[in-house]
């Protein structure tokens, strides 16, 4: 987990890909952490991606990496109130605060990613399994 947790992070911005309806959407996202051997991720239940992902939990993100290679991760989202978790990502992330002021924030929530699979992707070559 701790090596696409790098990955993502070094990316800074990695892109966020769900399913409405019959149409992908892809958005910027920029949150990532390791929670207790989970990869999560953080939303607004307000938005769009939180009501895609409740319909149809299967995402994938995909991030650029300095030296020209990407990651790809996908899995199934798994949508939950884990308030210890919600509390670390404060700590993780501290810009949380300027947008939800508190963990307990009921707009806020956290995810994590059931069975994920994580490739690098090289610019020539042969992709690296990670996970």
């Amino acid at each position: 987990m701790s090596k696409v947790v790098e990955l993502l992070q070094k990316s800074q911005v990695f892109h966020f890909a769900t399913v409405d309806g019959d149409k992908p959407r892809v958005r910027p996202f920029g949150f990532v952490m390791d929670f207790e051997g989970k990869l999560y991720f953080a939303t607004a239940n307000s938005k769009d991606v939180y009501k895609q992902m409740k319909v149809n939990p299967n995402v994938e993100m995909s991030g650029m990496l300095e030296n020209g290679s990407w990651i790809r991760l996908s899995g199934k989202a798994v949508l939950g109130g884990n308030a210890e978790a919600k509390r670390r990502a404060f700590e993780v992330f501290p810009r949380f605060k300027d947008i939800y002021q508190s963990p307990e924030n009921p707009a806020f929530e956290v995810f994590y990613l059931d069975s994920p699979s994580a490739f690098v992707y090289p610019f020539t070559g042969t992709p690296e399994k990670i996970l």
